[in-house]
């Protein structure tokens, strides 16, 4: 005898939406997933952001075919009433399943020993030259070849942090260490954390934190809200301090890129000696203690305080470039207020992402991720990937009229400066406001 399904609407998942009783909907089955949220390896924060919601797309941008079968486990025994499908989305989720029959998400081609050579390649070039040569300039050269293997080492921390590079998962955790705390000093849980957040929540002024610069920059007027960060758990505070940084912040852009690899090694120490729960605590505290072992023996071999701070000003200046990259990606794309939607996953990925336009030769050099789009929308594709499927997008933007931004990498600054500087200005105002009613 059929048993009759069991219905609730969407205004009633919407009521499960908290910590303690956290509800999702995929492919229109509900499940309860309050105790998974504790153990989910992507962390807390992108199932909260999409908590009490469908969820389909972002399920399947970011889990391979294996994670369906662990769903049941969870299943309420209820169906979304009105569980319905965009035609964005049917085609999206068609294309997922064309690219896995493809075997795209499999095939990683040659590109991880390849960079793991050329990383080897360039570190052996900058302890050579520091250690064994006297010559000033071969010193600086050494500092801006640090800072190019950083990037380098960074692009594969990041893809290690999104699908599986090596053999085993043991392997690819030694790897995230390795790449993440060990030789760059960041923390691949920090880079998790934030990462994973700003994927679900891409461009949400509240809820991305990559978005989230406050006093020094404000890519809207929005910011100037003194908006919560949802992410952060804290007032973005819009104080005169702030408003003098933003007033001038497309002056001050690229200077504070340029040491913008400092603010990142004191988030990865607030997060590491924070309550929060950290995943595999003590090995990131390790790989950034043996970061901070190496890196200032490797500066205090250098004959004289001065070459010792312009070393590091170097590598970090070099470092910066990557850093303007993601800003590239997202500065200038369109942003909005508010908790990210599952239902329309693919138009959130269009509008808040820019894609820089390179030749082929130069795809090592920005790690695929001038693909911002693609890989957003396939997050778990190797990058080896993203060019194959750029011309696919593309027309899947085109057929639903949505936005498919690539811009060179001079106009991508351009509009990255433009949109600062709109922002700036309109703080200017407020500033001067302030200054001339309290004097």
């Amino acid at each position: 005898m059929a048993v009759s399904k069991k219905y609730i609407t969407a205004e009633e998942l919407k009521k499960h939406n908290k910590r303690e009783d956290l509800w999702i909907s995929v492919q229109g089955k509900v499940y309860n997933v309050t105790d998974w949220i504790k153990q989910h390896p992507g962390g807390d924060i992108p199932i909260l952001n999409l908590a009490g919601q469908e969820a389909t797309d972002a399920f399947i941008a970011f889990h391979p075919g294996t994670a369906w079968k662990y769903l049941d486990n969870f299943f309420t025994g209820y169906y979304l009433q009105d569980y319905e499908v965009s035609e964005v989305s049917r085609d999206y989720r068609k294309l997922c399943v064309e690219f896995t029959k493809a075997g795209l998400f499999e095939k990683k081609g040659h590109g991880v020993i390849c960079s793991f050579c050329f990383i080897g390649f360039l570190l052996f070039l900058t302890f050579y030259g520091v250690l064994f040569s006297d010559s000033f300039l071969i010193h600086m050269l050494c500092g801006a070849l640090l800072g190019l293997t950083w990037m380098q080492i960074s692009y594969l921390g990041h893809d290690s942090g999104h699908y599986v590079i090596m053999t085993t998962r043991g392997f690819n955790k030694m790897v995230q260490i390795l790449s993440g705390n060990c030789l760059t000093g960041i923390s691949i849980a920090w880079w998790k954390w934030t990462h994973n957040a700003h994927h679900v929540a891409c461009n949400s002024l509240d809820y991305d934190p990559d978005l989230q610069h406050l006093p020094v920059f404000a890519v809207s007027p929005n910011l100037f809200k003194s908006l919560n960060s949802m992410f952060y758990g804290r007032e973005l505070t819009f104080d005169s301090l702030a408003k003098f940084f933003v007033s001038y912040q497309h002056f001050t852009f690229y200077p504070i890129v340029c040491i913008s690899r400092v603010n990142l090694f004191v988030q990865t120490l607030l997060l590491l000696f924070s309550k929060r729960k950290v995943p595999d605590r003590f090995l990131n505290i390790l790989g950034i203690l043996i970061f901070w072992t190496w890196f200032p023996l490797l500066v205090l071999t250098l004959p004289n305080g001065t070459e010792r701070v312009l070393f590091v000003l170097t590598s970090f200046a070099v470092t910066g470039i990557q850093h303007v990259q993601f800003c590239l990606n997202h500065f200038a794309a369109d942003v909005y207020v508010g908790q990210p939607k599952g239902n329309d996953w693919f138009e959130k990925q269009t509008a808040g992402t820019i894609d820089i336009d390179c030749s082929p030769q130069m795809d090592w050099f920005f790690g695929g991720l001038q693909f911002q789009l693609e890989h957003h929308l396939f997050p778990r594709l190797p990058r080896c990937q993203l060019r194959k499927i750029s011309p696919i997008v593309q027309e899947l933007c085109k057929k639903h009229n949505l936005p498919y931004r690539s811009l060179s990498f001079y106009e991508a600054n351009r509009w990255t400066i433009r949109t600062l500087r709109t922002a700036a200005i309109q703080a200017r105002g407020l500033l001067w406001e302030a200054v001339n009613t309290h004097g």
